[in-house]
């Protein structure tokens, strides 16, 4: 244990991360797993990124949130899995003090833009179902580049809040981190200052970060539900259904996930439980928003089968020239 002392009192210089510490025999299977489900995340995120960016027709607010969603989730998975990734080997997996913070400050970051990008999701789709005559002017331009902006920069106070009072405790009692990553609760749990503070800052900003968002978005879908259901289109409505359906799944496991891990009481941090919860809001999501919300798209897939056809012609066209 990496310690210095100052004033009677322990000051933690690295923390250990104690996830994987009883996991023997299924090492091997979770490494692939977490490799393969971050390869499945920055290769779908990142195909759909260019696809948008290459494809004029896909230039509309609900492309551009979607560009936006695929470039987080690549982020977002990036800040946890490849070191998460490494530890599973390692025989005492560690991470320095500032690592440790960083770290959760762009996980608290990212987790919290996007809770507000999927609401502003939510809002895009509402405008377009219910208000379609309304829809140029309430999504113009500017106004989804004020929405992307605001949910990144609500993301970034939120974890400068949050990041700023719990690396002012003190730790110590231990520097083992019940988790397989710095996250605010486990960090808590170890803590040997007072977290009242921290605790119910974790639950007032959550009640605007994470409750409010989920809230909105849970309502835009409802409201979307209901006039697709008041048009009496059963084809049309049955195709809107599945992919409302879909796109709430997400939100429910995304939020979901977000609110029972900062929303309860730190004395009821339990070890594997929250472990558990922590790779579904952290890994799973990010994997499967892209097929959840773009790949099912029509026309998402019919772009991507232009681009291959463009680039084959060109492909064949140089290997012609060539020859």
């Amino acid at each position: 244990m990496n310690l210095s002392y100052s004033e009677n009192q322990t000051s933690i210089k690295e923390f250990m991360l104690l996830g994987f510490v009883n996991i023997k025999q299924e090492k091997s299977f979770l490494f692939v797993l977490f490799l393969t489900m971050y390869t499945i995340c920055l290769l779908g995120n990142s195909l759909i990124i260019a696809v948008i960016l290459l494809n004029q027709t896909l230039h509309s607010p609900m492309y551009f949130f979607l560009g936006n969603l695929s470039f987080l989730d690549i982020c977002y998975i990036s800040v946890t899995v490849p070191k998460m990734s490494a530890d599973i080997w390692a025989e005492s997996p560690s991470i320095s003090f500032i690592g440790c913070a960083a770290q959760m400050y762009f996980l608290v970051t990212l987790a919290g833009a996007e809770g507000f990008l999927l609401a502003s999701m939510a809002l895009d789709r509402y405008f377009a179902i219910c208000r379609p005559l309304n829809y140029t002017r309430l999504m113009s331009k500017w106004t989804c580049l004020q929405m992307a902006a605001t949910s990144w920069i609500c993301g970034f106070l939120n974890a400068s809040l949050h990041t700023t009072l719990t690396f002012h405790l003190s730790y110590c009692k231990s520097n083992g981190i019940s988790h397989f990553f710095c996250d605010i609760p486990p960090l808590l749990s170890i803590s040997c200052s007072d977290t009242s503070v921290n605790e119910a800052a974790l639950f007032t900003v959550g009640v605007f970060v994470g409750l409010s968002p989920f809230f909105f978005t849970l309502v835009s879908y409802a409201l979307i539900l209901h006039a697709i259901l008041s048009k009496q289109q059963k084809r049309q409505s049955h195709k809107a259904i599945s992919t409302c359906v879909s796109h709430l799944t997400v939100v429910i496991l995304f939020y979901g996930s977000g609110i029972f891990t900062y929303f309860r009481p730190i004395s009821s941090y339990a070890l594997e439980r929250d472990q558990l919860v922590g790779v579904l809001y952290n890994i799973l999501t990010p994997t499967i928003n892209p097929l959840i919300y773009s790949l099912r798209n029509k026309e998402v897939k019919l772009a991507m089968r232009r681009l291959m056809i463009k680039e084959h012609s060109v492909l064949e066209t140089r290997l012609f020239q060539n020859n």
